[in-house]
């Protein structure tokens, strides 16, 4: 393969099984090759059998598509505590990897946030054309740790203005928006409409009491140093997702939210399969990380990406933007991306076609009538894969 022979990134789309409202014949025409999917059915903690794995990639490979990748195996919060069992968890955990892989299954990713995988404070966000995006407003967080949750010594994370803006904020609130907010943070788990209640989620936060930072990083090494090995024998690559938020929520600890975190990860056992999955909207919500130099840096280690856009706000909310628009310079981004491809074509890497997915999509009138997931609309994200399939093509073509 010559150097300047073009290898495109291979575009992918979520899907959450048999009971998404986006079906595969809607996603044959979008333009995607790949389905990113998981058995969101199995409870986390739980092997995955050779069997159920079968069903779904028949069910994908029949609607002409390729499971490309999975996402995610959710790890159990006893391998994330560093609780007595979580060897019996990592076990399950292994098998799981060795099945996918005999599926010719071999890309997964998954995160190594505690109790939550992503939180939000608003799921329906009005924007200025009329559609709906998710948005992250740290006084509504604070509104909810410190006056509805109620969690003990929440106020000493707080100044007393950051207090202040809370409260203010707590009292534009009718009642059924205080419930809306409290059902909206205390869900986050992928697949499912499953929300905590507060004795739950107080219980959940109580297990965290005695983890740091440090001590969470200690148990994602753990976890790393178990699975690393299993996922080199049988080809997987393993490709861990950042925070999302990348920032403490809920006196929760985070280990996943930058440059720093991500090398201190990919360094802790080293291997070229243990792996990033580049994702530019939680990277992208602290305005201090650098994506294309993440990318330049630690570029060799991406095994995918997940792109979409947020938008910095003054009082240090954001907000999902649009896919070529925000805060995050998606151009510069795309171009790093590229030019790791061409690294990998001069260094003999057969993994230059990196799974690429359009994470997020605002919800357009299109879709009002349809029940969507959080950000996995069907127009929005369509609108987004085409912008970036575009931009892809003509940085190709600037470059060539």
């Amino acid at each position: 393969m010559s150097n300047r022979e073009e290898v495109s990134l291979f575009p992918t789309w979520r899907w959450f099984g048999p009971d998404d409202a986006v079906t595969l014949p809607e996603i044959r025409q979008v333009g995607a090759e790949g389905i990113v999917t998981a058995l969101h059915h199995i409870p986390c903690g739980e092997v995955w059998s050779f069997e159920e794995i079968s069903r779904r990639k028949e069910v994908i490979d029949n609607a002409g598509f390729r499971w490309s990748v999975v996402e995610s195996v959710n790890i159990h919060e006893s391998i994330k505590t560093g609780a007595a069992d979580r060897d019996a968890y990592i076990d399950k955990y292994q098998q799981t990897l060795i099945h996918l892989s005999k599926c010719n299954i071999k890309t997964v990713c998954y995160n190594f946030m505690p109790v939550l995988d992503w939180t939000r404070t608003q799921l329906k966000f009005r924007l200025e054309d009329g559609s709906y995006a998710l948005r992250y407003d740290p006084a509504a967080l604070a509104a909810f740790e410190l006056y509805i949750l109620k969690r003990k010594k929440a106020e000493e994370i707080y100044t007393e203005e950051q207090q202040r803006n809370a409260h203010a904020y707590l009292q534009k609130l009718s009642e059924s928006e205080k419930d809306t907010l409290q059902q909206t943070i205390m869900a986050g788990l992928p697949g499912t409409d499953e929300v905590f209640t507060p004795e739950e989620f107080t219980v959940h936060l109580e297990r965290y009491k005695d983890i740091d930072e440090q001590g969470l990083r200690e148990n994602l090494t753990y976890f790393l140093s178990k699975i690393i090995p299993v996922a080199e024998e049988y080809d997987i690559n393993m490709c861990i997702h950042p925070d999302d938020p990348p920032f403490p929520i809920l006196g929760l600890p985070r280990v996943v939210r930058t440059e720093e975190d991500l090398k201190y990860i990919v360094d802790s056992v080293p291997s070229m399969r243990n792996g990033i999955t580049f994702c530019t909207g939680s990277l992208g919500a602290r305005k201090d990380n650098d994506l294309p130099g993440i990318v330049q840096r630690l570029g060799d280690k991406i095994h995918f990406l997940h792109l979409r856009n947020v938008q910095h706000n003054l009082d240090g909310s954001f907000h999902e933007a649009d896919h070529l628009t925000g805060s995050t310079d998606m151009f510069a981004v795309m171009k790093a991306v590229i030019e790791e491809q061409q690294k990998r074509i001069q260094s003999g890497r057969e993994d230059v076609a990196i799974p690429i997915r359009p994470d997020h999509g605002h919800q357009y009138l299109f879709d009002a009538d349809r029940k969507f997931y959080p950000g996995y609309s069907a127009v929005g994200r369509m609108r987004g894969l085409a912008e970036l399939r575009g931009l892809e093509l003509g940085i190709r073509r600037m470059m060539s």
